[in-house]
């Protein structure tokens, strides 16, 4: 597989999960320039840790890009534990993937949801993104706008780069 299959295999991948250019552009790391090259294959050359982290964003395996090792992961309940790590009172997984899907936070969980979308790294946010919209039969695009409301309502220092 080379850079230009590569970029293919990211395109369809950002389709799917409803990301703007721009934002797996912010969520990688990587110049938007950058993002659109790889994409449209004129790139000639991209450092493979590089490729690594934008792959890891959406949740695909090197060497042969697929997210067959995602779909046996539980995006969902791991990000649960971790919102629920400093707290008393767990998040179970159900209750985070109604806050997602509704963009709205019990009071009693918003500490939860602080640290989550603070801490969390973003692969684990995109995984769970990716999982709360299959479940809820709901595009991810729409979770991804839910997060990036909370982000925005939670004052998050990561509120940017999750928009």
């Amino acid at each position: 597989m080379d850079l230009i299959d590569i970029g293919r295999t990211l395109r369809v991948r950002r389709a799917e999960l409803g990301l703007a250019q721009a934002q797996l552009a912010h969520l990688s790391g990587l110049s938007r320039q950058t993002r659109a090259g790889l994409e449209n294959g004129t790139l000639s050359d991209l450092g493979v840790n590089r490729v690594g982290q934008v792959m890891a964003v959406l949740g695909l395996d090197t060497p042969n890009p697929n997210t067959l090792a995602r779909s046996r992961k539980r995006g969902l309940w791991m990000a649960a534990k971790t919102a629920s790590v400093s707290y008393a009172r767990e998040l179970a997984p159900e209750a985070l993937e109604q806050v997602l899907a509704s963009g709205d936070v019990p009071l009693p969980f918003v500490p939860h949801l602080t640290h989550l979308l603070g801490e969390a790294p973003v692969p684990v946010v995109v995984m769970t993104v990716e999982e709360v919209a299959s479940r809820a039969h709901l595009p991810p695009r729409q979770i991804l706008r839910n997060v990036a409301k909370l982000a925005e309502s939670l004052s998050m220092h990561r509120r940017a780069l999750l928009a």
